[in-house]
């Protein structure tokens, strides 16, 4: 990774893995600033990753993520395209959005005067990373992250689903102490909330949200990880019995799984 002659105030640091043609670094630091010229709060820094798959049976086998610091709130794009050039000019697009969105509700004061968080179907679906498909027996667990909840409203934790780009969002639901997690249904574009138990009153749905009304699993990792092979979702959000804590098993770009756990 090497930082870019620009700006010192916006210095774009662009990494590179696989065979990135040459210049696409210098075109999606350009890219990226463009994004940045009408910001209006102190960017503290930004990252690109750019990713050539190896593989040429890799659907969209170019991928461009971006993370910007706005002011110390992070906001993030993640894309992919058949060609490097295509994939950076999309996520200069996406992450204008994203930093629009984010302008627009700054803060959760802001969105307590009545702000809605709002997604909108097919909000770029078709340019997410196409995931390696392995076969279930060489499917392993390569990443496990765990880390304190943040403690939210789904309101607020919708706007951070959205401004980091995320398929889902796990937090602490302020009201019921419980493990929760928000995720965009993309066949309606509604937000949709599930809540693994807590002490306080039930979800109930919101106008900027839905409750989902299947009960969250209570069950082992392994069992988990039966559930998300068989049906084929993106992710499986279920109440370890093992810790009694909500947990995310889901399906990495790499054909692998990763985990997500609250740390006790």
């Amino acid at each position: 990774m090497k930082p870019l002659k620009t700006d010192p105030a916006r210095n774009v640091l662009v990494e590179r893995r696989g065979r990135v043609p040459q210049g696409a670094d210098r075109y999606a630091s350009r890219k990226v600033l463009a994004a940045l010229e009408h910001v209006g709060e102190p960017v503290l820094a930004a990252r690109v990753k750019l990713v050539q798959a190896a593989n040429p049976a890799v659907v969209r086998a170019a991928s461009a993520q971006a993370l910007v610091n706005l002011n110390g709130r992070p906001v993030r794009a993640h894309v992919a395209a058949t060609t490097m050039y295509e994939a950076v000019d999309l996520l200069q697009a996406r992450l204008t959005a994203r930093l629009a969105r984010a302008r627009r509700h700054p803060a959760p004061a802001a969105r307590q005067r009545g702000a809605a968080p709002t997604a909108v179907r097919g909000d770029g679906d078709e340019h997410r990373p196409h995931r390696l498909h392995l076969p279930a027996a060489e499917r392993r667990i390569v990443r496990h992250k765990s880390f304190g909840l943040a403690s939210q409203t789904p309101e607020d934790a919708i706007f951070d689903l959205e401004a980091m780009d995320y398929e889902f969002y796990l937090f602490t639901d302020t009201a019921t102490g419980a493990d929760t997690i928000v995720y965009r249904d993309v066949r309606t574009g509604h937000h949709r909330v599930a809540s693994a138990g807590g002490t306080g009153e039930p979800v109930a749905s919101e106008p900027c949200w839905e409750a989902s009304t299947g009960p969250v699993p209570r069950t082992s990792l392994a069992e988990a990880r039966t559930r998300l092979e068989l049906t084929g979702l993106p992710f499986v959000f279920f109440l370890d019995t093992a810790t009694g804590r909500g947990s995310v098993l889901y399906h990495r770009y790499d054909g692998h799984y990763g985990l997500i756990t609250p740390r006790t």
